[in-house]
């Protein structure tokens, strides 16, 4: 029962997460001829060539990459992704007349705001483990049979996207377009990997103990030990490994600083963390 609630939940993210990007293409996009990136961006390029919507062009183009893909791509996010491509391109074509509603002239805010939706509604998808299909299928597909890089796959189609919107539009508008992939990426990865980032921290001092103390009892974080030795001293020590929130770390060195002036701290990203203490898999 937990697993129906869980697939059903998940379904309507994914129709949620694509009706928000819809409404960012055909508010935002569209009205000024910008275009997209993937599937979507030779979608919309058709849309201005015959009126017709981008919609209907994505489900044409979906189909036989689907085919396709399905024979190497894990079924479950096959069969998610084709969701997600089913419910973008119904959604592109309820909401295609929504710029009759609302219309933001400002080229540059509108590529702003176009990416920042699309980002939004594509995140909530991806959140979701799965895809809006096209380019993320293609993609998927090289990388399993030839360990093509997903990311060089994206930059390439998304270029050829841009150099076909350069023959239609102009240089203005493919400036734009970009402005708005960039805006798209990293309001992305901001919804994948959450607002507040976590940070791994690692830290040499000559005192452990009340350091440790400190990051247990005032930040609730756990702490790990890993053991060094110095290059040049040859002395042996203990280095405090422990995961926190960005705030959390800049709390974690004023106290640090205060019990020992000469600690040193080596400070890193966490792409994902999981388990107790940390969000869990929803999905």
């Amino acid at each position: 029962m937990k697993n129906v609630k869980g697939v059903v939940l998940k379904v309507i993210l994914i129709i949620v997460g694509n009706i928000i990007y819809s409404i960012g293409v055909n508010m935002f996009i569209i009205p000024h001829k910008f275009l997209s990136g993937g599937v979507s961006g030779i979608a919309i390029i058709f849309q201005y060539l015959t009126d017709i919507s981008s919609g209907y062009f994505i489900i044409a183009i979906n189909i036989p990459i689907f085919i396709v893909g399905f024979k190497t791509v894990d079924k479950k996010f096959g069969i998610f992704s084709f969701i997600g491509m089913a419910a973008m391109s119904l959604s592109l074509i309820f909401t295609r007349k929504v710029s009759n509603f609302y219309y933001l002239p400002d080229p540059l805010l509108s590529a702003l705001c176009s990416g920042m939706l699309t980002g939004v509604g594509a995140g909530i998808v991806f959140k979701c483990r799965a895809s809006q299909g096209g380019t993320d299928i293609i993609a998927v597909a090289l990388k399993k049979k030839y360990g093509i890089s997903i990311g060089r796959i994206g930059f390439a189609i998304n270029a050829v996207v841009v150099a076909a919107g350069m023959l239609i539009g102009n240089l203005p508008t493919a400036i734009y377009t970009l402005i708005s992939m960039y805006m798209y990426s990293v309001v992305v990865d901001k919804i994948i990997e959450g607002l507040d980032k976590e940070k791994i921290m690692f830290i040499v001092t000559s005192k452990n103990e009340e350091i440790e103390k400190k990051i247990v009892e005032k930040l609730g974080r756990g702490v790990t030990y890993l053991y060094g030795e110095g290059a040049y001293t040859g002395v042996q020590k203990k280095i405090i490994y422990s995961i926190m929130s960005s705030r959390q770390v800049e709390e974690a060195k004023r106290f640090i600083y205060d019990l020992d002036a000469n600690a040193v701290m080596s400070i890193m990203d966490a792409s994902e963390v999981r388990g107790k203490g940390f969000k869990s898999r929803v999905f």
